[in-house]
């Protein structure tokens, strides 16, 4: 189920009404005794008395050893209500939108399909830096694309092409380390003054402003671009 980006008060009822009625709270950690992200902002709603359950999903670029976790995970969590608990497996943003909980959803589905399943969705950070920036993500016929970052400019040349011939608004993710070019790529093409930027969405540490703003620094993993080349012809 999803979370939301940060912000406790962005869950949804059905999120919270599923986490106070669970025997165990699932969420995810890079490793052993760290602290979850998801558990963090579920953490108002989580009840005296609940199992608790990290499960180790590593950030690493090896294919196996997330393959591994994430059958892991899905033996664990089957295990679980194997034993008549019923269980929730937090997932930070939308449970379904590059989320790792898809991942375990898939295996799931392959290790153990009789297994009842139920997703729970949650606002996704996108969608909540919109809100909060006041920032229109899709109007009239506008296409909406959202994707990672590219990792080198001229993908996000030819990115920037398409979606300006489409007439699609990009949201890109994770800029990180790719902002220090990302940023003066788009100063070229003069979108920076009406692009968001956006960066721990919901998080009391939370930034949010006109792209032209953020120096061409390194940015958080956690960051988010709103990108859009032109508006619909007709508007108020």
């Amino acid at each position: 189920m999803g979370v939301g980006p940060g912000d406790p008060n962005l869950l949804t009822i059905a999120a919270v009404r599923a986490i106070e009625s669970a025997h165990t709270v699932a969420y995810p950690v890079a490793r052993e005794g760290a602290v979850g992200m998801a558990a963090s902002v579920a953490q108002p709603w989580i009840v005296p008395g609940q199992r608790q359950l990290p499960l180790v999903f590593p950030m690493v670029a090896a294919a196996e050893p997330r393959r591994q976790a994430w059958q892991d995970a899905a033996d664990r969590l089957a295990a679980e209500v194997a034993g008549g608990r019923t269980v929730v497996l937090l997932c930070e943003g939308d449970v379904s939108l590059f989320a790792s909980s898809s991942y375990v959803l898939l295996a799931l589905r392959q290790r153990h399909p009789a297994l009842p399943v139920r997703l729970i969705p949650g606002i996704s950070a996108v969608a909540a830096a919109a809100a909060a920036g006041a920032w229109p993500l899709a109007l009239q016929q506008e296409g909406l694309l959202i994707r990672p970052t590219p990792e080198a400019p001229a993908e996000l040349e030819e990115l920037l092409a398409q979606a300006a011939a489409g007439g699609w608004v990009l949201a890109l993710l994770k800029l990180g380390g790719r902002w220090p070019w990302v940023r003066p790529l788009l100063a070229e093409r003069g979108l920076l003054a009406d692009a968001l930027f956006a960066q721990r969405v919901g998080w009391p540490d939370q930034q949010l402003c006109p792209a032209a703003q953020v120096p061409a620094t390194e940015a958080s993993y956690f960051s988010l671009l709103l990108v859009r080349q032109g508006w619909p012809a007709v508007l108020p």
